[in-house]
């Protein structure tokens, strides 16, 4: 690129930036997920963001475009595909980035061969439609840049690749000075995120079943629902949990706004995070670190990447043992808050920004036609 003597100083010259959600994430202060939310923070507010029609405001100040579902094709991720597209012809963007679904990516990129794209992946690359195979990452690395949100998924992304693949690391974001302000704790233990058997929730319970006696003066509480919406439906899986949560005297909350799952992460002096699955990032224990909550998560990649040193680290099925050791260790609690606290700065919302744009503007210049000048 330098040998091209590009230059940009404002991508706004280009026309505007589409960001593309997956079909299922929410964008409002009601009904949010990991992703809607990183979009709110690290997107500046001229971009179009585009995603399902909402049951709630947008979130405020920001260009929320509905895709409403089209005729065809009847079914599946081609014809939320063909809905953004629809949206995408009126705004006319110079760069499309789609959030998390290569296989919209690579539709996209097929209808709008001349515009720049970037696919920012959120999981792991090799669980999803059209990158399970070294072939298809290589595909959509012909069509498209790629980023990934961790150290792991770029690895996960780029093993059976040539050397030389370019991949970037856009790493999630908390945004440190918007966080409640730090608070006394409480004898509190909290899981918060999607009551499902991969986030561990039903492991919670039981290791709280067997510490709380033990333990006289702190209780525990879960926040969330099957899904990041008020409206989530009341799965086998939650019906199942439910009664086992009561008997050993743990407050299930449900789902709950973004704002109120970060004060009780002001007030629990214990979050957990106690992942079956392997989690790609893990904003849960991100947004606990911001709050200064001591912290336990599972021994997961990304979580593993994310915590780094101030968290304490517990299989599901050893979890009782950290709660354990951690409810009887007021230093210890002291000493991973302090920690986290320290660390979480490196996840700060400026240089998420900056990276954003950086990544921008290489993908607008690189688009551009050999000896062409980008706007000053």
């Amino acid at each position: 690129m330098a040998a091209r003597q590009i230059r940009i100083s404002r991508l706004s010259d280009f026309g505007p930036v589409a960001v593309v959600l997956p079909p299922r994430e929410g964008f409002s202060a009601q009904a949010v997920g990991a992703i809607g939310l990183l979009v709110d923070r690290v997107s500046p507010p001229s971009d179009c963001i585009i995603g399902a029609p909402l049951a709630a405001p947008p979130f405020a100040g920001r260009r929320f475009l509905p895709a409403p579902p089209v005729l065809w094709p009847p079914f599946g991720p081609l014809r939320y595909a063909a809905a953004v597209a629809a949206v995408l012809h009126r705004v006319r963007p110079a760069l499309i980035e789609v959030h998390n679904r290569p296989e919209i990516a690579r539709e996209l990129a097929r209808r709008f061969p001349g515009t720049s794209l970037t696919l920012i992946l959120h999981n792991d690359p090799r669980s999803m439609r059209r990158a399970g195979t070294v072939s298809e990452r290589a595909a959509l690395l012909r069509r498209m840049r790629v980023a990934c949100v961790s150290e792991w998924l770029r690895t996960r992304f780029l093993d059976g690749l040539p050397q030389g693949a370019e991949v970037r690391v856009l790493p999630n974001c908390i945004d440190l000075a918007a966080l409640p302000p730090q608070r006394e704790r409480e004898n509190l233990i909290l899981f918060a995120g999607r009551v499902v058997a991969d986030k561990g929730a039903d492991a919670f319970v039981a290791s709280c079943a067997q510490v709380l006696p033990q333990r006289p003066g702190w209780r525990a509480e879960i926040i969330g629902a099957d899904r990041f919406s008020p409206s989530a439906a009341d799965t086998p899986f939650l019906a199942a949990l439910r009664p086992v949560a009561a008997a050993a005297g743990i407050a299930m909350h449900g789902h709950q706004p973004h704002r109120a799952v970060l004060e009780a992460m002001t007030r629990a002096a214990i979050v957990v995070v106690p992942s079956r699955w392997q989690e790609p990032f893990g904003m849960t224990a991100l947004e606990a670190m911001g709050c200064g909550a001591a912290l336990i998560v599972s021994p997961r990649p990304g979580l593993v990447e994310v915590v780094g040193d101030a968290a304490l680290r517990a299989e599901p099925d050893q979890l009782a043992h950290a709660l354990l050791r951690l409810t009887g260790d007021p230093a210890l609690r002291a000493s991973l808050s302090r920690q986290a606290l320290e660390r979480a700065p490196q996840f700060d919302i400026e240089p998420a920004r900056r990276r954003l744009q950086a990544m921008r503007a290489e993908a607008l210049a690189r688009s551009l036609a050999p000896g062409q000048c980008a706007p000053a």
